[in-house]
């Protein structure tokens, strides 16, 4: 917002990593609410009983409170090494915001092999979180088949729904950004594809979480 207000593409060094960092808090922090929100729905329909225990209000302060201190450490960890690497092939980004991997194409071949471990501990850690997702709503899935009425199939199924959907967008968009093979990257299409999972998924989730609104479905019916 500031470079297109100051008509310009330059951005301090200072600016850049500051960008970084708030860029992997927000998505971290964003992913691991996502993946709290799967245990909310899964006890809301598999454990409804018990919902109060498990998911009383001193939990549910402790599961944000852990997930933005694990976004906090994960950008931290990531935005300090990346920019502890030496840049050697000029300071020009292909990207419209600084990237991670656009900074890493920019450093010594050899030097960001120190990134390793921590995309290995990142990637265990993304990936322990999109199992705990995918076992949470085999459990719901299991359950709505359970309920003997379409009416309450339906009503807890709707329950669902927006956070499916702001699950399914995001993990799509950033899986693709990130593990499409290298013979389709081109600057073009890493553009597109930055916009898809930085700006899309942001942009179109309240609109998904007001889908159980009320007044909202009554002014598009209109």
């Amino acid at each position: 917002m500031d470079n297109s207000l100051r008509d310009t593409r330059d951005i301090s060094y200072a600016g850049c990593a500051l960008q970084v960092f708030f860029f992997i808090f927000l998505m971290s922090v964003e992913y691991f609410l996502l993946t709290t929100m799967s245990y909310d729905r899964y006890v809301a329909i598999c454990r409804l009983l018990h919902y109060e225990t498990l998911l009383g209000s001193r939990v549910c302060l402790h599961l944000a409170a852990a997930a933005w201190a694990s976004g906090a450490l994960n950008a931290v960890l990531y935005t300090a090494d990346t920019f502890s690497l030496p840049l050697c092939q000029g300071n020009a980004l292909d990207q419209f915001f600084c990237e991670v991997p656009q900074i890493l194409k920019l450093s010594c071949s050899t030097s960001y092999l120190r990134e390793l471990w921590l995309l290995v501990v990142g990637s265990s850690l993304f990936f322990f979180c999109f199992v705990f997702i995918v076992v949470s709503y085999v459990q719901i899935f299991r359950a709505l088949l359970r309920i003997p009425s379409q009416q309450g199939r339906h009503k807890a199924f709707a329950t669902c729904l927006p956070h499916l959907a702001v699950v399914s967008l995001f993990l799509s968009t950033a899986f693709f950004a990130n593990l499409k093979p290298s013979s389709i990257s081109s600057p073009s299409l890493d553009v597109v594809v930055s916009v898809l999972y930085s700006v899309v998924p942001p942009a179109v989730n309240p609109f998904i979480y007001s889908l159980r609104n009320q007044e909202l479905k009554a002014a598009l019916s209109q």
